[in-house]
């Protein structure tokens, strides 16, 4: 009955995160174009089922994932091994992002735009390594207490470095590939380790120490793939890859649900080997509660596919739509606005940074709310893609937008409160995930596309990017306007 109660609380919840989308889409159809969307009512069954879907997920990862997560790293800091623990950060890193849907499909959108030059799978392990590299340094800074804004002020200046050498034909694709590498699993599960390895360490705080894993992961990969480029345009003789890929006919639609949720068991499967393989043969111990974890991942999964699924009923046919009248349209300033309404109204419903925004809150009792982060991420996200899209409207190059974005992020961590350094960090990461990655792409792609004298490969990518940088900046902002208007009070509502 608990459960139950529970189950409908966090319904109630999910329909009002999801308000600000259909506040967008009614206002854009009845207002603007002056119709109603196509099948509005498969819309609504979509919108129903999204929020099905967030709450068994958020329900599931309070069951589960984070426990799970906590409880690793308190066994980890227990047994004292320091090598245990960073193969431990290498290996949960690759595997999450190894199998990632959304890196897969811009691996693959990168490789057919770029004819062959770059490599689907190469692109793929390169960020995967990277991601593996970086946990293993995360929880090493965990453990010895480095600060975390020296770490991401060294790595974004190494990353601006790179940014001015390498070809304009990968920024963006570098950008979005470090973006994409944060999604709705993986993200609980990084941040519940990051929590769980600082509450287990004497002297160590959960907000200041606990997040920044998922900050470091988004960031070196865009170092990695950069590299690559440079290696790709100017070394290699890479020879175009034509693809022969034929269209899949339309089968049965309950085979089709079934091959769907198959499929996503199949990609988060890796994460949960390492987990069960270092549960069971490294620290050999059992799972605590292990039918609650299963009946909590369960819900996960269920939810998640829910998930995906009413996204693809409800939000993600009307978006496209929407996007392809107003480029039709030629409406420049229609598209700016479409632009910041969509990613504000995406960002409030993202489930990974719902449940970081609850972590956030709960690490950090009367400092931090959940709520108040949300709007300012979204705030921050929706800025960044308005910017972006005005770019690709432009055509100026994404190398000085990219350099001057991350120059002002480096600037203000050197002057925004420790406390929220971490957590601004985390929050550029979480906000590219399963509800914002595919809407914005497609914008980006379609954007390029339409306009005459933009190039897919330059740039169509790099949505993605803005996304991730302008949260961090209007979070840090936020901290440091508060700690200007009452230095004796920390960040809170």
């Amino acid at each position: 009955m608990l459960l139950l109660q529970q189950f409908f609380y966090q319904f109630l919840h999910a329909l009002k995160n999801l308000l600000p989308i259909v506040t967008v889409v009614l206002f854009f159809q009845l207002a603007i174009f002056q119709t109603l969307p196509p099948e509005p009512f498969t819309i609504v069954i979509g919108l129903l089922i999204v929020a099905v879907g967030i709450a068994l997920f958020l329900l599931g990862l309070e069951l589960s994932i984070f426990p799970v997560g906590k409880n690793l790293a308190n066994q980890f800091a227990r047994k004292g091994s320091l090598p245990l623990l960073l193969l431990f950060g290498f290996a949960i890193g690759f595997a999450a992002v190894v199998a990632e849907p959304a890196l897969i499909a811009v691996a693959q959108q990168a490789q057919l735009i770029s004819e062959g030059r770059v490599d689907g799978l190469t692109l793929r392990l390169i960020v995967a390594c990277s991601v593996g590299a970086v946990m293993s340094l995360g929880v090493l800074r965990i453990i010895l207490g480095w600060p975390i804004h020296w770490l991401m002020i060294g790595g974004y200046v190494l990353v601006l470095a790179v940014t001015f050498f390498a070809p304009a034909e990968i920024v963006g694709l570098a950008y979005d590939s470090g973006g994409v590498t944060t999604n709705i699993v993986t993200v609980p599960l990084i941040a519940a380790l990051g929590l769980g390895l600082a509450s287990s360490i004497k002297g160590r705080n959960a907000l200041t120490d606990g997040f920044g894993l998922v900050a470091l992961a988004v960031m070196v990969p865009m170092i990695s793939v950069q590299l690559y480029g440079i290696w790709v345009y100017n070394f290699s003789s890479a020879a175009a890859v034509v693809s022969n890929a034929g269209t899949v006919a339309p089968i049965f639609w309950l085979l089709k649900a079934i091959i769907d949720l198959a499929t996503m068991v199949k990609d988060i499967l890796p994460m949960i080997l390492v987990v069960l393989v270092f549960q069971y043969l490294v620290l050999r111990r059992p799972l605590a509660n292990p039918i609650k974890v299963v009946v909590g991942f369960s819900m996960v999964l269920l939810g998640l596919y829910a998930f995906v699924l009413g996204l693809k009923l409800g939000l993600f046919p009307v978006g496209s739509l929407m996007a392809e009248q107003l480029i039709t349209k030629n409406y420049n300033s229609l598209i700016l606005l479409f632009a910041f309404m969509i990613g504000f109204a995406t960002t409030m419903a993202e489930p990974a940074l719902i449940a970081i925004g609850e972590q956030a809150e709960h690490a950090s009792p009367g400092k931090l709310k959940g709520s108040v982060i949300r709007l300012i991420v979204a705030v921050g996200v929706a800025v960044g893609i308005t910017v972006g899209v005005y770019r690709i409207i432009s055509g100026d190059s994404i190398h000085y937008y990219i350099m001057a974005g991350y120059a002002i992020v480096v600037l203000l961590t050197a002057f925004s409160p420790r406390y929220i350094t971490a957590l601004a960090f985390d929050l550029g990461g979480v906000t590219t995930s399963e509800v914002t990655v595919p809407l914005v792409t497609a914008l980006g792609i379609g954007l390029a596309t339409s306009i005459e004298g933009r190039n897919v490969l330059i740039d169509g990518f790099g949505l993605i990017a803005f996304a991730s940088i302008f949260p961090i900046i209007t979070v840090m902002l936020y901290a440091i306007v508060v700690e200007y208007v009452n230095p004796r009070r920390s960040v809170q509502t």
